[in-house]
């Protein structure tokens, strides 16, 4: 656990395990602590990269955020890591930072992961979130904005669990690192400005790209519209999943980056 000071803002980062360098990039409100679910199997084979995106968690949140700087921000960490290059698995707008990565310096990636994430957000996601952003503000009740949140990332099965419900909702209100409503909307902003869709043929490594069966949030034409452009990408559709895949199906997903990603290819070798 430590800070990584990067122009004008901190970044906060952690590193688990041994083996292949692996970062793990977050999503929309999400930090570092969202791969929990993930992180024990992963770092038995790989070395585990996490850090808090600018906006978000213990990194800093008053400050500029595009997928660009995001992008820039985990480049500069690995460079001060010394990892010259590493596999990269991104969820949703992390996955939009792991192509932009991939686009823009293919040097520093040896083969990419892509979850639950499209080329460019929905328009009705961009009017929802922004709605988001607006409840968030105005002091609506904590609880039911994430019930709202929860209600498009996860499947209808987490709900038949009140017990369940009831935990995650109490996590999430009393979680230390909450994101400011500043950092919010401009992680919402950012993921609005961003388009890859012209530049998907340019994506020059191994791609998979892992889509959720029952994803409504990016739904999944938006992963095999990147599958069928990308070259050479894989798609990979797993069953009884939503959108956060590796909150309610981590075993699966493990899986499937394991298989990947295995650490026998001989990219970082």
């Amino acid at each position: 656990m430590a800070l990584f000071q990067h122009g004008d803002i901190e970044l906060y980062y952690e590193l688990h395990g041994s083996g292949p360098p692996l970062m793990l990039i977050a999503g929309l409100a999400s930090d570092s602590q969202s791969w929990l679910p993930v992180l024990a199997d992963l770092k038995k084979q790989f070395s585990v990269v996490l850090m808090d995106n600018r906006g978000v968690g213990r990194s800093s949140q008053d400050c500029r955020i595009s997928v660009e700087l995001m992008a820039d921000d985990c480049v500069s960490l690995l460079r001060h890591l010394g990892l010259e290059k590493v596999h990269l698995v991104g969820h949703s707008m992390g996955a939009m930072v792991a192509l932009e990565i991939t686009l823009r310096y293919p040097e520093q990636v040896a083969r990419l992961g892509l979850v639950t994430t499209a080329a460019c957000n929905l328009a009705r996601n961009n009017l929802m979130f922004a709605d988001w952003a607006d409840h968030y503000e105005s002091g609506q009740s904590r609880a039911a904005w994430f019930r709202t949140v929860l209600a498009w990332i996860l499947t209808e099965g987490f709900f038949e669990n009140r017990q369940l419900v009831d935990a995650a909702l109490i996590y999430l209100q009393a979680y230390p690192w909450p994101q400011s409503a500043a950092g919010f909307r401009r992680q919402i902003e950012a993921i609005a400005e961003f388009n890859a869709r012209d530049r998907l043929e340019s994506v020059s490594v191994p791609t998979c790209v892992i889509a959720a069966e029952l994803d409504t949030l990016m739904p999944l034409h938006c992963s095999e519209e990147l599958a069928s452009r990308i070259p050479d990408a894989r798609l990979v559709i797993i069953k009884a999943a939503a959108h956060s895949i590796h909150s309610e199906q981590p075993e699966l997903l493990i899986r499937e980056l394991f298989d990947f990603f295995d650490p026998m290819k001989g990219e970082l070798s």
